[in-house]
């Protein structure tokens, strides 16, 4: 008799089992979602900035692979920008930031043309080695030959004297007149000596 409550009693719970089988496998497991706000964990660049100077003409200024004109430009760094300084050349000319994206991860920008803020001093950063081209530049003799020029020499004309000058000379007129014809004095006298006669005549006349 109690063997057959027994398994009765197993048959009941199977039964039951596969009965509330389909149910129980509809559920899924959620997780809890939390109710308070989960702080964001976020960094800013510390130290000093470097932007550009505003007001200078253009809105970008170039950046370099190293302190100089010489140097590739490797890109720009605009106006608003803010990245951070690693250091500076050796006269002060020029600034390394760092600029992600290119070989070291840093490039350099001429000085007078960005502000930096905090100005503190930067460390000194020797210059990388400048590139060497891998071709030298050759002239063509024969093609530079063609735009070499040599001036002819040109004969000058020969110089000829100006004639010279002739200046012309006057003569007193009184003094050609008496060498031409009779003396002055002689003239004179004679005037007079024939005064003297009219007058010798004329008082003859009137006795």
């Amino acid at each position: 008799m109690r063997v057959k409550h027994f398994w009765a009693l197993i048959t009941l719970i199977i039964a039951g089992v596969m009965f509330f089988q389909p149910a129980f496998s509809g559920l899924s497991v959620q997780a809890q979602i939390p109710t308070v706000d989960i702080p964001t964990v976020t960094s800013t660049p510390s130290g000093p900035m470097v932007t550009v100077k505003p007001g200078l003409g253009e809105d970008f200024v170039n950046v370099r692979s190293g302190p100089g004109g010489v140097y590739p430009r490797i890109g720009v760094l605009l106006l608003g920008q803010k990245v951070p300084a690693k250091g500076r050349s050796p006269g002060g000319e020029w600034i390394m930031i760092e600029y992600p994206g290119v070989p070291g991860g840093v490039g350099w920008v001429y000085a007078p043309r960005v502000d930096v803020t905090p100005g503190f001093e930067l460390p000194v950063v020797e210059p990388p080695p400048t590139v060497t081209p891998q071709i030298t530049p050759t002239i063509d003799p024969t093609l530079a030959a063609q735009f070499v020029f040599t001036p002819q020499p040109t004969r000058l004309p020969t110089f000829t004297p100006a004639p010279s000058l002739v200046v012309p000379t006057f003569t007193d007129a009184g003094a050609s007149g008496s060498a031409v014809g009779i003396p002055a004095g002689l003239v004179i006298v004679i005037l007079l000596s024939v005064g003297i006669l009219l007058g010798i005549f004329a008082f003859l006349q009137g006795r």
